[in-house]
C-alpha cells in the first residue's frame, strides 16, 4: 500500500498504549475480512484525531477535495465509500476508528440488502439471560425461515445481522424489521423492550430495529469502537455465542476469533418483497 503515514506514533488508546500505526496495521490485516461488508456502502465514521478520550467527531459528509474516497450525491448532499483496502487505511489515517454503513449498496440504495437487530440490555442484565434473548429473537427468524447471522457489539450487546438478495422498498423493509421485533417483544415481553426510552430497559433488552431504515447505520463487522479497550465487532457463529461476549474481541486478540463462519453471508438468497 502507498499510504503516507503520518504520526504514526501517536497514542489513540491511552489507557491501552495503543498507536496510530496499530489501529492502521489492524485494518490492513482485517481488510480482505472486513470489506465484502464495508465497500461500496455509504459511510459514516467516527473519527478521533486526538485520541478515543480527546475530541472526536461524527462524519457522513467529505471534506471539499477529500482524497482517497468514493463520492455519491444523494439528495444534494456528498456522501462517500470506499472500495479499496487502500482507502480503508487511509481512512485510518485520517483518524478513522468506527465504520458504520448503509444496509444498502451505492448502486442499489433504494433496495436494501442487509437488516440488523441491535439487542441492547440494561447495564445490570445478567449475561446469561442476554445469550438467552438472543437465541429467542433467533427463533423469531428461523419461523420465518430466514438465515441470520451474529456478531458481538464490541459494546454491551450482540448484533443479528440477516442478509437478503431481493427486497422491496425501504419503508417495508422498516416495517418488517420492526414487526419482528414487536413479535418477540409480545412473546417474551419480561425480557424485550422495543421502546427507545432508557427508563423503560431496566431488566430487560432493548431490540433496535431501527436501523433498518434509510441513511440509517451500524456499526460494520469487523470495526474498531472508539473505547477504552480497543473493543470491536466481531462475526462469530451461533455455536459461539456462550463463548464469546459482547466486548471480548478487541485489537489486541482479535486474531484468534478470525473465522469463516459468515463465509457464506452473500450467498444467500432470502427474498423479501
Amino acid at each position: 500500500m502507498e499510504i503516507e503515514i503520518t504520526s504514526p506514533n501517536k497514542i489513540l488508546f491511552p489507557k491501552d498504549k495503543i498507536k496510530k500505526i496499530d489501529v492502521i496495521e489492524y485494518y490492513v490485516n482485517v481488510s480482505k475480512f472486513m470489506l465484502p461488508f464495508a465497500i461500496n456502502r455509504l459511510l459514516s465514521v467516527i473519527r478521533c484525531h486526538d485520541g478515543v478520550q480527546g475530541e472526536t467527531f461524527f462524519k457522513k459528509h467529505p471534506a471539499k477535495g477529500e482524497k482517497d474516497v468514493e463520492i455519491f450525491k444523494y439528495k444534494g448532499r456528498d456522501y462517500f465509500y470506499i472500495k479499496s483496502a487502500n482507502q480503508l487505511a487511509y481512512q485510518a489515517q485520517m483518524g478513522t476508528i468506527e465504520f458504520h454503513t448503509w444496509g444498502s449498496t451505492v448502486s442499489k440504495l433504494r433496495k436494501p440488502d442487509v437488516m440488523v437487530f441491535d439487542l441492547d440490555p440494561d447495564d445490570k442484565l445478567p449475561l446469561a439471560k442476554l445469550r438467552t434473548a438472543v437465541l429467542k429473537v433467533k427463533s423469531v427468524l428461523d419461523d420465518l425461515d430466514l438465515l441470520s447471522f451474529l456478531k458481538t457489539s464490541g459494546g454491551k450487546g450482540y448484533h443479528i445481522v440477516v442478509p437478503f438478495s431481493k427486497t422491496g422498498s425501504w419503508d417495508s423493509f422498516y416495517a418488517f424489521a420492526k414487526n419482528i421485533a414487536v413479535i418477540a417483544e409480545q412473546k417474551w415481553g419480561k425480557d424485550f423492550t422495543t421502546n427507545i426510552r432508557k427508563s423503560e430497559r431496566k431488566g430487560k433488552i432493548f431490540i433496535d430495529y431501527m436501523r433498518n431504515n434509510i441513511g440509517a447505520t451500524c456499526i460494520a463487522p469487523y470495526s474498531l469502537r472508539a473505547c477504552n479497550g480497543a473493543t470491536l465487532s466481531m462475526p462469530i457463529s451461533w455455536n459461539d455465542l456462550d463463548k464469546v461476549k459482547p466486548n471480548e474481541v478487541t485489537i489486541k486478540n482479535y486474531k484468534k476469533y478470525l473465522n469463516d463462519s459468515w463465509s457464506e453471508f452473500y450467498d444467500v438468497k432470502q427474498e423479501l418483497k
